[in-house]
């Protein structure tokens, strides 16, 4: 049975989820469809990117995402195909697949072409579940679409490292449920850049000279547990995903807060690593 996922910037108010699903099931009812999530920042590739980046590896191989996010049809933003590690995304050429292929090289590429066939002003609905069900039923992506072999850039996907080697700055590229802190700043690349130097993270005035291996690190366990005071302490780790992140300790917006809130980093905000002699 083919899977579909589906991510989006809809939310859960609205009829749009529900009814691509409803498309998807008319054209197949022999598959399952899944939510990734459709609480995506409106218009947000970058946060986007991160969470089907860090989503579709969880899935079996020959899985299918669409991901509606900023996918109205013009000249400067085609809909593309993409099949990379045996997966099939759908979704517009807009900078949203390029933090993965950045990662691992797409097999093949398409630009969809099937629009002259369908009347829309809602692709992720029209076209984009049609091509989908193609896909499940085992359609080939030449019939949709023509072969290209370049998708758009995105901004401020890759940290900047100056030319002495001693500095790295990144950004904010997603900021979770909990108000933790994402950098784009991966572990393998802080790796080769520290070289086993001393380091101090920058973030606004806020300052961190160690990376935690977990969020209770910073626990002193021998205190008796009416004696701590750790909630709401910050800290720096590489997270599940392997991106360097800042968070704070057991957050919650409504009583400790979270990094977000309490050191002001919103999404593309600086983060700088200086790396000491």
């Amino acid at each position: 049975m083919a899977i579909i996922t589906l991510t989006t910037d809809f939310g859960e108010k609205d009829h749009f989820a529900g009814a691509i699903k409803g498309a998807i099931y008319s054209e197949s009812e022999d598959l399952k469809i899944v939510d990734i999530s459709h609480s995506v920042q409106p218009f947000n590739i970058l946060e986007a990117a991160y969470i089907i980046q860090n989503a579709y590896t969880s899935f079996p191989k020959g899985t299918i995402h669409v991901i509606g996010i900023d996918s109205e049809l013009s000249i400067e933003n085609k809909h593309i195909a993409v099949k990379l590690d045996d997966h099939y995304f759908i979704c517009a050429n807009n900078g949203i697949m390029s933090m993965i292929c950045a990662e691992i090289a797409a097999e093949k590429i398409v630009e969809i072409n099937i629009h002259d066939k369908i009347t829309s002003n809602f692709p992720t609905l029209d076209v984009f579940a049609k091509v989908a069900c193609h896909i499940a039923r085992g359609g080939t992506l030449e019939v949709i679409g023509k072969v290209i072999d370049h998708i758009k850039p995105i901004k401020n996907m890759h940290p900047f490292v100056n030319d002495e080697k001693n500095q790295i700055i990144g950004n904010v590229i997603y900021i979770d449920n909990y108000g933790n802190v994402v950098t784009n700043i991966r572990r393998k690349f802080f790796d080769s850049i520290q070289m086993g130097r001393n380091y101090e993270i920058s973030a606004r005035n806020y300052k961190f000279k160690e990376i935690n291996k977990k969020y209770s690190d910073i626990v002193n366990f021998d205190i008796p547990i009416e004696n701590r005071n750790d909630e709401g302490k910050g800290l720096v780790l590489f997270n599940s995903s392997n991106y360097l992140e800042i968070a704070i300790y057991k957050s919650d917006n409504t009583t400790v807060g979270s990094a977000s809130t309490l050191m002001g980093l919103q999404m593309r905000d600086t983060v700088t690593v200086n790396f000491m002699k």
